[in-house]
């Protein structure tokens, strides 16, 4: 395993992180736990969860009751649920308790998607401010924030001078709209880890559809984990792991990833659709519908369209796949229940227009069925 310098914190932290948030929580806590400590084994140190997935605070618990070597922590807490200095504290002992740890290395003020919630979290009196706090009293060691904002606006956060890191999605389908964030954040000196490296599931499950992107010799799966673990901006890449071929898969290509350097970044932008920013990463936010609409599913479809730009004939052909035996198995509602209350697009940390999109796809169903 390889390993870098997190920003100016002095940690050396292992270039590929494990990811929390895709466990199989059908399967028991100890079970998932062997997969941290398995990952462990493999040199990964940086381990990343949050309150907001699932049991993964609990089973990183379990995993920290005995781990095979030294690790870093990192969780989260969202401006938007802990919006004063003694509710940032409240969530900091919560985690702490949750992993059974005295110390959280890396807390992220979580799921910044527009300015007004970083505006929310730095006021007087707010989340920023409780933080501080506990790194005083030793509770946490670094401040460090998660955004899904443009580059634009990653920017003027990192000027902001208040942070030691930043984890954003990035990835090499839409490495272009979230590059300056990037560049900006690496020149000023924090670390960078880059969530949804393989873009939520969509690069592997579309590999040869992507092969124009893929380095001669390999994958789309494993170029696109080369550029992530390659690009000397990124600190971590932050993959989600489910069993212990993952964690091999992702610690080969992180042993043998040359640097990416900037004629394969030209490359790879003159070979990307204009599209590729607009794909779902499945992070499963957008769920909860209250006509009961499964709208991650439905926006997971919808990848295929913009991925293999299917067209619409093509998209009607494949409805009864998705329902019988795809995506769409055991769904509650079709897509045209939706009402238009706009919940899953405040939720949708890409800024997606799902209404629209669910409206294209009531079209197809609606096609599908000849009406």
């Amino acid at each position: 395993m390889k390993y870098v310098e997190y920003g100016r914190t002095g940690k050396r932290v292992s270039v590929i992180g494990f990811g929390g948030m895709r466990f199989d929580q059908d399967r028991p806590d100890e079970q998932n736990a062997d997969l941290v400590r398995y990952a462990c084994r493999q040199g990964i140190n940086y381990f990343d969860t949050a309150p907001g997935y699932g049991r993964s605070e609990d089973i990183f618990g379990v995993a920290f009751k005995d781990m095979p070597g030294a690790y870093y922590v990192s969780t989260k807490a969202m401006p938007t649920s802990y919006d004063t200095a003694g509710a940032a504290r409240d969530a900091v002992h919560k985690s702490l308790d949750r992993m059974g740890i005295d110390k959280i290395d890396f807390f992220h003020v979580w799921c910044l998607r527009k300015m007004a919630h970083y505006e929310l979290a730095v006021r007087p009196g707010g989340m920023y401010e409780g933080l501080c706090a506990c790194r005083d009293e030793g509770l946490i060691e670094h401040i460090v924030f998660s955004s899904h904002q443009p580059g634009g606006e990653i920017r003027d956060i990192v000027d902001s001078g208040r942070f030691e890191g930043v984890l954003l999605g990035v990835n090499l389908l839409n490495f272009p709209y979230r590059w300056e964030g990037v560049e900006a954040a690496h020149a000023a000196g924090l670390g960078v880890v880059a969530m949804n490296p393989l873009g939520g599931g969509a690069i592997p499950q579309h590999d040869g559809d992507l092969a124009r992107l893929a380095r001669e010799g390999e994958t789309t799966t494993e170029t696109a984990l080369r550029f992530i673990v390659g690009a000397p901006q990124i600190t971590v890449a932050l993959v989600g792991f489910t069993d212990p071929e993952h964690v091999d898969f992702a610690c080969r290509i992180a042993d043998a990833a040359a640097p990416f350097d900037e004629a394969d970044l030209r490359r790879t932008r003159d070979r990307l659709d204009a599209n590729m920013n607009e794909l779902c990463t499945g992070c499963g936010y957008c769920e909860g519908c209250p006509k009961n609409i499964p709208v991650p599913a439905y926006m997971q479809w919808y990848n295929d369209k913009l991925i293999s730009a299917k067209s619409d004939e093509e998209m009607v052909k494949s409805v009864e796949g998705q329902h019988d035996w795809g995506l769409l198995v055991g769904r509650q509602a079709d897509a045209d229940a939706c009402i238009e209350c706009r919940q899953c697009e405040e939720a949708c940390t890409q800024h997606l227009p799902i209404i629209e999109r669910l409206k294209e796809i009531a079209a197809w169903e609606k096609a599908a069925k000849g009406e």
